[in-house]
């Protein structure tokens, strides 16, 4: 059993808030926002969240997680994964009675992360920069309670998500799939007549939280 008081995380932070995107949009949630991420994708919103950010015990997170009333959890970075002490917090989520969701670039195994947790992989397209850095190994693994997300930049990659979803039967193996335009870079009406002319069995979303407040953190 893991000692919640001696394993720790660097966290950027804990905020209360709506879910902005993926299948619980819309949905009061507790974000803990891990610091520290290997990639540097040309469109990341949360540049903010590389370097620096707070040692806190996974007691001290779920302590922090109690205080709001939310009983979803969504855990992000920067990547989460890249901090080995993120899996016993997934779990220890789960175990307090959490629904869990994890936020994941798709660079990193999620083959140990908690079966409980809806594990949101977002797979890099040509125009982020990092497309190299996916690990593909992770397709296998994905099942219904996981979803794949696609931010699209331009006509480039729209095609390769087109493709990526039908070499890995993306939409029969997993409970999502979300086509999201790039904040600011591509027009979403536009993303939305290319799935249509396509008839993708996708679903287009737009980042609600950046609607309702703009490009700022911690909200």
């Amino acid at each position: 059993m893991t000692d919640l008081t001696a394993e720790s995380l660097r966290i950027s932070e804990i905020f209360y808030s709506l879910q902005g995107e993926a299948r619980d949009s819309g949905r009061p949630t507790v974000f803990v926002r891990l610091t520290g991420c290997p990639l540097r994708c040309t469109y990341c919103d949360s540049e903010y969240a590389f370097y620096g950010g707070e040692r806190m015990s996974l007691a001290e997170i779920l302590q922090k997680v109690r205080s709001y009333p939310a009983r979803y959890v969504c855990v992000t970075g920067g990547e989460p994964l890249a901090q080995p002490n993120c899996l016993p917090l997934l779990t220890a989520l789960c175990d307090a009675g959490y629904q869990v969701s994890l936020e994941t670039s798709g660079a990193m195994p999620v083959d140990k992360v908690d079966s409980r947790v809806s594990r949101v992989v977002d797979l890099k397209t040509p125009a982020s920069g990092e497309q190299s850095r996916n690990c593909m190994e992770n397709m296998p693994l994905l099942n219904q309670n996981d979803q794949i997300k696609f931010v699209i930049c331009d006509r480039g990659d729209y095609d390769w998500a087109r493709f990526t979803l039908d070499q890995y039967r993306l939409s029969e193996r997993v409970g999502e799939v979300l086509f999201s335009p790039s904040y600011e870079q591509l027009p979403a009406r536009q993303l939305a007549e290319w799935i249509i002319e396509d008839g993708l069995p996708v679903r287009m979303q737009l980042q609600l939280h950046k609607l309702l407040w703009g490009d700022i953190p911690g909200v």
